[in-house]
């Protein structure tokens, strides 16, 4: 049910931008108990010109690796599963493909269970 966009700068190789994929479903999996085969990632990659953020916003030093990872999920979960998926995410990212802990953005969006169909027009989720 998480619907994930990842931004990036443009260029990095197809096995770095997999490996971020990777993370972040396992993060999902093991924090916030996703089904392994629900998965649906967006990537985008922006001209350096095109990404724009502040290098040190919250005392926090970003690199030109940084990532924003927002991920859209129905709002059940507690803000200490929350918490351990930041955690996990950067953890996982960190071991591949390597991304400083700085350099990991993430924003949780939260939306009611009945603002998803996953096909054929059909609220899934409504009761």
């Amino acid at each position: 049910m998480p619907l994930t966009r990842i931004s990036l700068r443009a260029g990095k190789p197809a096995d770095y931008r997999e490996a971020l994929t990777v993370g972040i479903q396992r993060s999902l999996v093991d924090t916030f108990n996703v089904p392994h085969d629900d998965m649906f990632m967006l990537i985008t990659e922006h001209t350096a010109d095109n990404m724009i953020y502040d290098r040190q916003y919250q005392n926090i030093r970003r690199g030109d690796d940084f990532v924003v990872i927002q991920l859209t999920v129905s709002n059940t979960r507690t803000v200490e599963q929350k918490k351990a998926l930041y955690r996990r995410i950067v953890d996982e990212l960190g071991k591949s493909p390597g991304v400083r802990p700085e350099d990991v953005f993430i924003n949780l969006v939260e939306v009611d269970k009945e603002n998803w169909s996953f096909g054929n027009g059909v609220a899934q989720y409504a009761g």
